[in-house]
């Protein structure tokens, strides 16, 4: 089990920006994400789209924010644990929470924060007869352990960057790949394009472009085969082992919804003070969280995690007042930091 100040739960700019507040005031961090890479939405969504409204930065794109993020809180050494999903959030006693992933990584920690964006991020599901039975046995929407699919026959499902990314990486270790996507046109980087293009063009691998997954089959949750139309009705059966779907998330409350918070739809109330949401000791910051006059915006995120970490800090040492020291000035702050007298 892993002993911690404060699990953080979401990797996105908000929750990276708790690690560095928290830090500050000598605490730790752990933080859990459900998506593969720290970023969330910014990482997700729009990671080539430039942002604006950063404070004193004029112009960067959402990758750009997370690596400038993660170079900040690097001094704090933040335990990270993509991949995973808040499975259980216990109250132990006045002081600590249980917290277990899906992946069975446990800790025990003095203070929640969720800063999960609009919600853990799900795959958009296969929508095809029958898909479900296959699910997490030889229809996949994670890549968990690549070694699993080496000699095997793959139909890799999507257009973007992971569905390129893992044709990319298990091209070499699979029996046989087939790619399929619904247009022509794909939201993945240049290079990984022009690398499947290549492949293809080598013959060690096959593209089915304009056209979609319209059945699946196979027996006791072994795909055997799906079946693939085009845009012009053509239908054609592939012989597969295994299919990966690689269609984006979509943003869910998920289990979150069900820790006896204060929901409001798809929000999380809190107060303006603490930004503790109505359990003591587990606080929201970010977009999934709601009070009188909230804006969904990053630099909001930011303020409401400073807040939230002063309150956290009161909450562990509650006999010491907080004081508010600068990084300007401060040697403490300056150790914290790793700033050399």
């Amino acid at each position: 089990m892993i002993h911690t100040d404060v699990v953080i739960v979401g990797a996105g700019p908000c929750g990276l920006f708790q690690v560095f507040e928290l830090g500050l005031l000598g605490l730790k961090a752990e933080v859990i994400d459900s998506i593969r890479q720290p970023g969330g939405q910014c990482s997700e969504l729009y990671p080539d789209k430039p942002i604006y409204d950063i404070p004193a930065i004029p112009v960067c794109t959402g990758d750009e924010l997370t690596q400038q993020l993660l170079t900040q809180i690097e001094p704090f050494n933040a335990g990270m644990h993509l991949g995973e999903e808040v499975a259980v959030v216990q109250r132990e006693d006045d002081e600590h929470f249980f917290v277990e992933t899906s992946a069975g990584t446990q800790f025990r920690s003095k203070a929640v924060v969720i800063a999960g964006g609009v919600g853990s991020f799900q795959p958009r599901p296969l929508r095809v007869p029958g898909a479900e039975q296959y699910e997490g046995k030889s229809l996949h929407y994670r890549v968990r352990d690549p070694k699993r699919f080496a000699g095997r026959r793959l139909a890799i499902l999507g257009g973007g960057d992971s569905a390129l990314d893992w044709v990319l990486e298990l091209s070499a270790s699979a029996e046989r790949i087939t790619l399929v996507h619904r247009r022509d046109e794909y939201r993945a980087v240049d290079a990984s394009i022009s690398k499947m293009r290549e492949l293809v063009a080598a013959g060690k691998m096959d593209v089915i472009e304009n056209a979609k997954a319209t059945a699946i089959a196979g027996d006791a949750g072994q795909v055997t085969s799906i079946t693939v139309k085009s845009k012009a009705g053509e239908e054609s059966e592939i012989a597969v082992d295994e299919v990966l779907v690689f269609f984006g998330l979509a943003p869910k409350l998920g289990p979150i919804a069900e820790w006896g918070l204060d929901i409001n739809r798809k929000t999380i109330n809190v107060d303006t003070e603490k930004f503790e949401t109505s359990e003591p000791g587990i606080y929201a910051v970010g977009d999934i969280n709601f009070y009188p006059g909230k804006k969904k915006l990053i630099l909001c995120g930011f303020h409401e995690a400073a807040l939230a970490a002063f309150a956290i800090k009161q909450r562990i040492e509650p006999e010491k007042k907080v004081h508010v020291q600068y990084t300007t000035t401060s040697p403490i702050m300056h150790e914290r930091l790793g700033i050399p007298d």
